[in-house]
């Protein structure tokens, strides 16, 4: 049966539903006061967010191919590898899921938000990134490198040379295929994580934010508008160069 893209874009959906729902699940569990998980450091973070990329793909890999995140989508289509008529519907289905996905990390940690008044900054990062130092050129160089990495690494990995054969068609790894990603978003986070919270992903950090500023947070800062282009932008851009370089090498 043929999927449409009406379908690959519920899969998106719900693929960035879950991701975000336990990414930003986790920086809650971490952060918030009288969580059992509360103080659980950079490393559980790290690794918690590279799981929830795979259970997303295990989701919506076998329908949409798991792009839930428009600098993917958007990279994938300049390479020529992904429909760019998709690519616009693909981003409102991520776009959508990360909302929705945020809003569920609110309902289900509700009362420990309202337990943690005295951190708004705390609360503001269960939902999307700020920068460690505000230093916007430098914030904007990371999530484009860091976007750069995951972007190239994931066109490689769909390369010849990283896939299998039978007979003279290219084969690839089906739902293993989301653990290479998972090492990857886990290394990324550990290794370039640490300036910005590693965002590199539109869909993660603007639909959330966007949640943060209406929801009845008590004790809520402001949504940190004036750095929210910085997780979009720099996205996008570091997709760009990695599409054109893998255009370029391969």
């Amino acid at each position: 049966m043929e999927i449409t893209l009406f379908q690959k874009c519920i899969f998106e959906f719900l693929g960035t539903m879950i991701l975000v729902l336990m990414g930003d699940g986790v920086c809650a569990a971490t952060t918030l006061n009288k969580s059992k998980a509360q103080g659980g450091g950079w490393v559980v973070v790290s690794f918690a967010w590279g799981f929830a990329v795979m259970c997303g793909v295990f989701i919506a890999g076998p329908y949409s191919g798991a792009h839930l995140n428009p600098a993917v989508s958007v990279g994938l289509g300049l390479a020529g590898v992904f429909p760019w008529a998709s690519v616009v519907p693909y981003v409102c289905a991520q776009l959508a899921g990360g909302f929705v996905g945020a809003v569920l990390v609110w309902a289900y940690y509700k009362h420990h938000f309202d337990a943690t008044k005295d951190n708004p900054d705390g609360m503001l990062g269960c939902f999307c990134t700020m920068p460690a130092i505000d230093k916007r050129g430098n914030n904007l160089l990371s999530e484009v490198i860091a976007t750069f990495v995951l972007v190239f690494v994931i066109l490689a990995l769909g390369t010849d040379g990283n896939m299998g054969h039978a007979g003279d068609t290219p084969v690839g790894m089906g739902s293993l295929g989301a653990f290479p990603v998972t090492c990857l978003i886990i290394a990324l986070g550990m290794s370039l994580g640490g300036t910005t919270g590693y965002a590199m992903n539109p869909a993660r950090d603007l639909p959330p934010r966007i949640a943060h500023a209406i929801l009845p947070i008590k004790g809520k800062r402001d949504s940190g508008w004036a750095y929210s282009w910085v997780p979009v932008v720099g996205p996008i851009i570091g997709g760009i160069i990695a599409a054109v370089l893998y255009l370029l090498v391969y």
